[in-house]
């Protein structure tokens, strides 16, 4: 048995992005290995709760209470040897300093270091914390999990370290993309909505990397409803003065605020899912697209092939006229389209939650 101690604050605090891929890792591993301890610490919870579920560490003491941001990146480790816990997991690009004085072996996860590739994208300050805790990591874990080819190629580039201290370990995704949906159930959600029989989707926060403007441009002249869903941003609000601006208000919407099942009947019905991302560590999006069975445009650079496999559509992200074009050639083709999902679903397995907790498993007996 192993005792493995995990940074849980985005696991309780996001609701999105490192919150699903901490939720998700501690889930399979809980499931698939329920032999070890797996102890959560938080700075903090969501909701205050009178009573602490078991497997759950806030700060204690004075100090430790008053500067939970000292605790997370310092005094943790007291609670650690306490705890007896030997590997200590950090989920989000970080890990506490002291780890190896304490004898307790380390791992990382690095998502992606965006901060470094497109510094325009962050404040200074923003970026100089990240670059430090980033490095800090890298240096000092003793072992680096990337959650995709490219991150670990930026990781090498940034921060020359040792490459045989980088493992590729994939996400999963939430089970409820692994589910069917009744025809009953996708159509009360798509008249309590209002959706389309068929429509465009796409998925993430809204802002200029996610690039959904491009999407908006590319159908302008024509009469494809395209369905946004995510948080307002002001680059959405640039998005609806646009859409206002050519009068498109009954062909592009903006959704949010869904459930998970909610969320994943919506993918399902989609025609087709766009993602002309510039540039992500993963891009969960697109393996939630194709468990759903729903084809994908995406972005022919950087991560995206190695998410989206070998029979997705790729475009050049800025290329108006490339996206329009690969709209056009699966909107009317349905035996395309059934052939993408086809195939999408059978690339997709190798990111089923069995198959990563076991690399994850398999990365923590290493050391």
């Amino acid at each position: 048995m192993l005792t493995i101690g995990f940074d849980a604050k985005r696991y309780f605090l996001n609701r999105t992005g490192l919150g699903n891929y901490s939720r998700d890792l501690i889930r399979i591993l809980e499931t698939q290995f329920p032999e070890n301890k797996y102890i959560k610490y938080t700075p903090k919870l969501a909701k205050s709760s009178s009573e602490l579920p078991q497997g759950i560490k806030l700060p204690q003491g004075k100090i430790n209470s008053l500067l939970p941001g000292l605790w997370r990146n310092r005094r943790i480790v007291d609670d650690l040897k306490r705890d007896s816990v030997e590997i200590f997991h950090g989920l989000s690009g970080e890990i506490p300093s002291g780890l190896k004085q304490a004898g307790i072996k380390s791992v990382v996860t690095i998502h992606d270091l965006i901060f470094l590739r497109f510094p325009e994208l962050y404040k200074p300050l923003d970026r100089w914390i990240y670059n430090k805790k980033a490095q800090y990591a890298v240096t000092h874990a003793d072992k680096i999990i990337a959650i995709s080819e490219q991150t670990k190629r930026d990781i090498l580039h940034y921060y020359p370290c040792d490459p045989s201290k980088i493992e590729v370990i994939y996400q999963v995704c939430h089970p409820a993309f692994k589910v069917e949906y009744a025809e009953a159930q996708q159509e009360a959600l798509r008249k309590q909505y209002n959706l389309p029989k068929k429509f465009l989707l796409n998925v993430g926060s809204i802002e200029p990397r996610k690039n959904a403007f491009q999407i908006v441009k590319a159908i302008e002249s024509l009469e494809i409803p395209l369905i946004i869903i995510g948080k307002p941003t002001a680059y959405a609000a640039e998005i609806k003065a646009y859409v206002k601006e050519k009068g498109m208000e009954s062909q592009v919407r903006f959704l949010e605020g869904f459930s998970m099942d909610e969320l994943a009947t919506i993918y399902r019905m989609a025609t087709i899912f766009l993602y002309p991302s510039r540039f992500e560590g993963f891009g969960i999006p697109i393996i939630e697209a194709l468990y759903s069975g729903t084809p994908v445009i995406t972005n022919k650079s950087g991560v995206f092939p190695e998410a989206a496999g070998p029979d997705s559509v790729y475009i050049s992200p800025e290329n108006t006229a490339e996206i329009k074009e690969a709209i056009l050639s699966l909107w009317n083709d349905d035996a395309k389209r059934k052939a993408m999902a086809k195939s999408g679903i059978q690339y997709v397995q190798r990111f089923n939650d069995d198959q990563i907790a076991e690399q994850l498993m398999n990365c923590y007996r290493s050391l």
